[in-house]
């Protein structure tokens, strides 16, 4: 199932600059990242997991608490991309 975007983590993305390193995740994990917050069921729940997120997109090369180099910046930026 695929997950819209909802308005508060669209506010959040733009407020923190983040949209294009959000952007730049496979649809899986922009999808895995919507849904998993989503599924919070107490607001405080859905905080914490909303800046767990907002941090590894500032990051980079982390992905749910797991090592994600294809989105590390450095990898960015030796590659170009």
């Amino acid at each position: 199932m695929r997950y819209p975007l909802p308005h508060i983590i669209r506010r959040a993305l733009h407020e923190r600059g983040l949209m294009e390193d959000y952007r730049a995740r496979p649809d899986y994990q922009q999808n895995d990242y919507i849904g998993w917050i989503e599924r919070g069921k107490r607001d405080e729940t859905k905080e914490k997991r909303l800046n767990q997120m907002l941090a590894e997109l500032e990051q980079g090369g982390v992905y749910m608490n797991m090592k994600h180099p294809a989105s590390a910046k450095e990898y960015h930026r030796r590659s170009g991309i």
